[in-house]
C-alpha cells in the first residue's frame, strides 16, 4: 500500500531584495515527504538549508512555488492560521534547545498545548509518557539549567512530540552537543521513526548524521542535486 504524503514542496522559490542587491536563497525546489520518512537535508553554508527549514516550517513565506502540509497550502495562509498550524502539525527541534528557563521540565514540554488552550491537566500525562521514554522520568520538577545538554535536547524532543504533530523538523539537534550525546540523539530520532513511525526532517551539517536517515536532499546554490538514499550519493 501506498504511503500517505505529508509534505509536498513545489518549485519553491525565495528571492531576498531587489536589483544589485536581489538574492536567490532557493530557486525551484522540487521533493515530496511521505509519512513515516526520515530525511536529511544537507548543503554547504549558503546552499539554502535554513531557508527552506524556514518555508516547510511556515516560519516565512516562499516568493512562489507550494508547501503543502497534510494538504493545506501553507503559502497561501494568513498567519493566525498558519500559527495554528504549525502548533498542531509540526514539532521543532531546534540546535539551541529553546527551553524557557523559568518553566520545569514538565512545564516545557506541556507549553505547546499550553499556548493551544488546553488545561494543564490534560496535557500532563502526555508529556509524562513521552519524558519516560526519553528516560527523563525523574528530572520532571528541575530547570533547564540543572540538565546536561543531552537531557535538555530530550526534553526538546519531547516537547516537539506532544502534540502528535504530523511532521518532525530538527534544525542542526546535534550541532550544540558533543559527538557522543549527538550520536545518542540522533539514535533517539532514529527509534522514534521505526517505533513510533513519526516524520522527520531534518537539516544538518555533518555527513556522519546522514546514515540515521533513509533519504539524503543535498541542496547547492538553492537547488536540489542529490535526492535519494544516503549510500547512493557518489
Amino acid at each position: 500500500m501506498t504511503q500517505s504524503l505529508i509534505l509536498e514542496v513545489a518549485d519553491l522559490k525565495k528571492v531576498y531584495g531587489d536589483g544589485e542587491q536581489r538574492v536567490e536563497a532557493l530557486g525551484g525546489v522540487s521533493f515530496a515527504v511521505h509519512k513515516g520518512e526520515f530525511a536529511a537535508i544537507m548543503g554547504p553554508s549558503g546552499s539554502g538549508k535554513s531557508t527552506l527549514l524556514h518555508l516547510i516550517g511556515g516560519l516565512d513565506w516562499p516568493t512562489s512555488g507550494r508547501v503543502r502540509l497534510d494538504g493545506a497550502a501553507m503559502e497561501a495562509m494568513a498567519d493566525a492560521p498558519l500559527s495554528a498550524l504549525r502548533r498542531r502539525k509540526i514539532g521543532f527541534i531546534f540546535q539551541f534547545f529553546h527551553l524557557l528557563p523559568t518553566l520545569d521540565v514538565l512545564e516545557n514540554v506541556c507549553l505547546p498545548m499550553l499556548l493551544d488552550g488546553k488545561p494543564l491537566r490534560a496535557v500532563a500525562p502526555r508529556a509524562r509518557e513521552l519524558l519516560a521514554y526519553m528516560k527523563l522520568e525523574k528530572r520532571l520538577d528541575h530547570y533547564p539549567a540543572q540538565l546536561s545538554g543531552g537531557e535538555m535536547q530530550r526534553v526538546a524532543i519531547a516537547r516537539a512530540l506532544v502534540a502528535e504533530p504530523s511532521l518532525l523538523l530538527a534544525d542542526e539537534p546535534t550541532g550544540n552537543l558533543d559527538t557522543k550525546t549527538g550520536e545518542s540523539i540522533l539514535e533517539l530520532l532514529a527509534k522514534l521513526q521505526t517505533e513510533r513511525g513519526f516524520t522527520v526532517v531534518m537539516v544538518t551539517h555533518d555527513p556522519k548524521a546522514t546514515r540515521y536517515a533513509a533519504r539524503l536532499i543535498e541542496l547547492r546554490d538553492g537547488r536540489v542535486q542529490f535526492d535519494g538514499p544516503p549510500g547512493e550519493k557518489s
